[in-house]
């Protein structure tokens, strides 16, 4: 397994030194415009820059993560969704070019949402947490109610129409569930937000490049066997990525916590995705805001990650599980 970390952006900073410290190697990022200054990874040079970036700094960029660029109409079916989608092929190519050969991605168009970012957590710790019931006060978006069907539509053209390409140039695509998983936010319907749902997803297309990044704490939240969908999709080799975080409560109320004070077994499942031969990258997600962190980017702060990481590597090197 290759242990990898989320970077907003291509600007070295004390993050970057830090998990070169924590003998991090390998980079996953987000690229788009806002964080970079540049134009989006459709654009050659501005990936190409960003990737000698990262070499630059002690890391090789493996994969993007996140919408690269404005997803909007693609996720809603706008007009305009077709240029999009062009824009979206060229991206892959850029990456295939670069052996960039992992695009984590999802289909939500409100977002991964929460209704709190400052939930106390073990020695006050800040957490995010998610109620359906504050949820469901807030108001519909400018776009109106779309329908789940809607979006199940808008998903089945996207894919159809990405994935030769994604094919072609050896990039896996990694389905990353919607987070929270409800059936809609603001009147925009969410259709990821089961097992099921994650099955009708990959089966629209049969690909080695149709995948999923396994966000473990979003199995979580949706009530699932997570030991269970590690041997099932890991069987099938379609788990990509893995994100490792945990949460207490379900799908209408949770919370957020430390990796070691939720209810997952997270030396069991580390151990499965061993056994299932798991060889990509894995991150440690959504961590607390800790003592002197100003929860300005919560979720992502990174005494959490220096805490997660060690965490994951200290199971990780007890089991003998071999990592990079």
């Amino acid at each position: 397994m290759k242990l990898s970390f989320l970077f907003f952006g291509n600007k070295p900073n004390e993050k970057w030194q830090l998990c070169r410290q924590m003998g991090i190697d390998f980079a996953i990022a987000k690229l788009a415009p806002e964080l970079t200054g540049k134009l989006p990874p459709w654009d050659y040079d501005s990936l190409k820059s960003s990737k000698e970036i990262f070499k630059d700094n002690g890391f090789e960029l493996i994969g993007l993560e996140g919408d690269q660029m404005d997803m909007m109409r693609i996720k809603l079916g706008l007009d305009g969704r077709d240029e999009d989608i062009e824009k979206y092929k060229i991206m892959l190519e850029n990456m295939g070019k670069l052996g960039i050969n992992l695009l984590c991605y999802n289909f939500m168009a409100t977002g991964w949402f929460r209704t709190s970012k400052g939930i106390e957590e073990r020695g006050g710790a800040l957490v995010t947490g998610f109620s359906s019931e504050e949820g469901d006060k807030l108001p519909l978006t400018e776009f109106g109610i779309v329908p789940t069907e809607k979006i199940w539509e808008n998903y089945d053209y996207f894919i159809k129409a990405i994935m030769p390409s994604a094919e072609k140039y050896g990039v896996k695509m990694a389905l990353h569930p919607d987070d929270p998983p409800v059936p809609s936010l603001q009147g925009i319907g969410r259709v990821l937000i089961n097992a099921d749902a994650m099955r009708k997803a990959l089966s629209l297309v049969e690909s080695p490049s149709h995948g999923l990044t396994f966000c473990q704490g979003t199995y979580v939240t949706m009530g699932e066997n997570i030991p269970s969908l590690i041997e099932e999709f890991g069987k099938q080799g379609k788990i990509h990525f893995v994100h490792l975080r945990d949460i207490s409560g379900s799908a209408e109320d949770f919370r957020e916590t430390f990796h070691d004070n939720g209810p997952t077994d997270m030396p069991r499942m580390l151990e499965l995705y061993n056994n299932i031969g798991f060889n990509g990258p894995l991150r440690s997600d959504h961590v607390p805001t800790m003592a002197g962190e100003s929860n300005s980017q919560a979720g992502y702060e990174m005494n959490g990650n220096l805490f997660g990481i060690g965490y994951i590597r200290g199971m990780m090197d007890t089991l003998k599980i071999p990592y990079i």
